[in-house]
């Protein structure tokens, strides 16, 4: 029997940058992964192909709407969908086969298939059985449902993210149910492509649980670029043929059920923890009510010599929080102090514009009682958003009112998911918004808004 310090299960952006710090730190490690490629849901289904299919849309309407007005004239491009989803498909080969590069690199063994946990130090994957001193837990999510819609990729009407991925041709009527970072996401890329998006919203603003200054003023944005939305429905089901899709919904404060009809209808109401096949039940392994893996401030489950990590455990589902606990449990393993912040994770959404958070919001603040002062700059005062056409959204800055340490942001705007990093590290350090005030902002930046919106939390900004 093959014998290893760590054996990593999920190689999605959690797993395989655990298994390469614990290579780093010298432990014998390999990981098991049953797709046919690395990086997990992130990197082939996720993330990155959708980050693709937002730079190619985007793109398509700066040619559509903006390039006469700079001089640049000519016919707008017409939409290859073949071409523009091979072009997704080439960016998922760069990454995934970027990540069999490093696990080779890092002598990282790829045990290829589906784990199972017969017992606490044994994996067992395929026929074979190997012995580990650590198990670290990375199996992800999967998107979730609603009773009374099935989801069907392969019919290509309802579809999950996965789905909403391969379409065969561009809907020219898309429902979306959910306003979340998914939907919306995928929503515009299909708007941008011509499709007339309808996005079916159980509450009553978009994003759910973000700044509400930001849910304002994103809803306002996305329907100027043409989302139409529907708020406080309750959807009741999906009726389906081969080709069409009927979405039946009540509204929240009551009245008549109402029929949408749509060509595709794409179900963004979030991801549920995977854990199946694993063998957790006979194993003991605690579970959360939330059908989560329940771990202690080490990420050990209480299993001896098991851990959990990423999507699978309690927190929010983002490939960067798991990728810091995924570092944080290969120091665990290895004897060192591994540490997550879990009060400075930005999360983006990557529309156009961008909106990213870090963070506690305004009201949840308020709500505890705490005295805050609140600084923000519209970039309608910054020369570079304006140079390019991108002059949408601010900068919003939330500080103690007595010590002026920086306790949450959130920008809407360009480059925001770039932006917010600066908020991350001014957090991390303790920083006050008087601190990024006082920093010197190189000119023209997106940047100088998130100083402008320091200097409000002060004396006030320059250019507003």
């Amino acid at each position: 029997m093959s014998s290893y310090d760590v054996i990593v299960i999920g190689a999605g952006p959690g797993g395989y940058v655990s298994a390469i710090r614990c290579a780093q730190l010298g432990l014998k490690t390999a990981i098991v992964e049953g797709r046919e490629t690395l990086g997990g849901t992130c990197l082939n289904v996720g993330c990155i192909p959708s980050k693709a299919l937002l730079h190619a849309t985007h793109q398509l309407h700066e040619a559509e709407h903006n390039f006469a007005k700079m001089g640049l004239k000519g016919k707008s491009p017409s939409v290859d969908w073949n071409q523009m989803k091979s072009y997704k498909d080439e960016v998922i080969g760069q990454n995934t086969g970027g990540v069999e590069f490093l696990m080779k690199k890092n002598k990282i063994d790829w045990l290829k298939g589906w784990a199972s946990i017969p017992a606490a130090g044994q994996v067992k994957v395929g026929d074979e059985t190997y012995a580990t001193k650590n198990i670290v837990i990375a199996s992800g999510s999967v998107p979730s449902s609603l009773p009374g819609v099935e989801v069907d990729n392969d019919t290509g009407v309802v579809v999950d993210s996965t789905g909403a991925l391969e379409l065969p041709k561009v809907p020219k009527k898309m429902v979306v149910i959910g306003a979340g970072v998914i939907g919306l996401e995928l929503g515009s890329v299909y708007a941008r492509l011509g499709s007339e998006v309808t996005v079916v919203e159980y509450m009553d603003a978009v994003c759910p649980g973000m700044d509400k200054d930001v849910q304002r003023s994103f809803k306002k944005i996305l329907e100027k670029q043409g989302l139409n939305f529907i708020m406080g429905a309750a959807v009741q089901g999906v009726d389906a043929t081969k080709t069409k899709a009927k979405v039946k919904y009540q509204p929240k404060k009551g009245g008549d059920e109402v029929v949408v009809d749509a060509d595709v209808v794409l179900v963004a109401t979030g991801r549920k923890p995977y854990a199946e096949g694993l063998g957790l039940d006979a194993l003991g392994v605690k579970m959360t009510e939330r059908g989560q893996i329940a771990t202690d401030a080490k990420w050990a489950t209480n299993v001896p010599g098991v851990y959990a990590i990423g999507d699978v455990i309690e927190g929010p589902m983002l490939a960067h929080k798991a990728e810091d606990e995924g570092m944080a449990v290969a120091e665990v393993i290895a004897g060192k102090h591994g540490h997550v912040n879990y009060g400075v994770i930005p999360g983006v959404v990557y529309t156009t514009p961008e909106v990213a958070t870090v963070g506690a919001t305004e009201d949840a603040l308020k709500a505890e009682g705490r005295k805050v002062k609140v600084g923000k700059f519209s970039f309608m005062g910054n020369g570079r958003a304006k140079a390019v056409g991108q002059a949408d959204g601010f900068v919003k800055i939330i500080v103690d009112a007595e010590t002026d340490r920086v306790l949450g942001a959130a920008i809407i705007g360009p480059a925001a998911g770039d932006m917010i990093h600066e908020i991350c590290v001014a957090m991390e350090f303790g920083a006050s918004a008087e601190d990024i005030a006082l920093t010197c902002h190189a000119h023209p930046t997106y940047s100088e808004a998130v100083r402008e919106a320091a200097l409000s939390c002060g004396d006030g900004a320059i250019h507003a």
